[in-house]
C-alpha cells in the first residue's frame, strides 16, 4: 500500500579518513581547532560540501571522538551541518543518545565557524559541555549563509544548562576558507 522510502545514509567523504589522526590525542585548544579548520578547507578543496567542519574531543584527555563536515549538497540533506554530523557520529561511536551520560568523560565541540539555530540547539541536545568557535556569524553571513535565530538569549540559555560557548579562536584561519569557497563558487543551499 505505501511507496518504499529510501534509507537515510549519513556518512564521511572518502578522503577525510587518512585527514584525520584518529588516535592521536589534540592536547589544546589551537590544535583542536585546527583539526575543524582543515576538515573545512579540504571540503571545500574536494568539493564535497560547504566550507564548515567541526570535531568533538575528549575535554580532559583530548582524545579525537569524532568530526564532521558539512554534508548537504553531498547528501542531500538540509541537517547535516558539520556539527550535527559531528554529534551524530560522536553519538553512534560512545554508544548513547548523550555524551553526557553519568561515567562519561566531558566532551566539547570545536567548530569552524559560529553554530547556526540549528547547530546550536543540537549542542544543548548532545550533552556536549563548551563550543568553541573559530568564524562568527556575520563572517558567514558575507556568504550569504542565513544562520537563524540565535540571540544573545540563546547563549545564555545554554550557559545556565552548562554548556559554555567561546568565539573568535583562530578567525582568521577560518575567514580564509570562507574566502575560498566564495572565490571557488561554491554553492550557498540555504538562500
Amino acid at each position: 500500500m505505501f511507496e518504499a522510502v529510501p534509507d537515510v545514509r549519513v556518512d564521511y567523504p572518502g578522503w577525510l579518513y587518512p585527514l584525520v589522526r584518529w588516535s592521536g590525542s589534540y592536547p589544546d585548544d589551537a590544535s583542536r581547532m585546527r583539526l575543524a579548520i582543515s576538515l573545512s578547507r579540504e571540503n571545500v578543496l574536494q568539493k564535497t560540501g560547504g566550507p564548515f567542519g567541526a570535531a568533538i574531543f575528549q575535554r580532559e584527555s583530548g582524545r579525537l571522538v569524532a568530526v564532521g563536515v558539512n554534508s548537504v549538497v553531498r547528501l542531500k540533506n538540509s541537517t547535516l551541518h558539520a556539527e550535527m554530523l559531528a554529534f551524530m557520529m560522536a553519538q553512534a561511536r560512545v554508544a548513547s543518545y548523550t555524551l553526557g551520560a553519568v561515567g562519561m568523560p566531558a566532551h566539547e565541540l570545536f567548530t569552524s565557524c559560529e553554530p547556526c539555530a540549528m547547530c546550536l540547539g543540537g549542542a544543548l541536545w548532545s550533552g556536549v559541555r563548551r563550543v568553541v568557535f573559530a568564524a562568527g556569524r556575520d563572517d558567514a553571513l558575507k556568504l550569504d549563509f542565513e544562520e537563524g535565530p540565535v540571540f544573545p538569549e540563546s547563549y545564555a540559555y545554554l550557559e545556565a544548562r552548562g554548556v559554555h560557548v567561546e568565539g573568535g579562536f583562530l578567525r582568521e584561519e577560518a575567514n580564509a576558507v570562507l574566502e575560498l569557497y566564495r572565490t571557488s563558487g561554491g554553492e550557498i543551499y540555504n538562500g
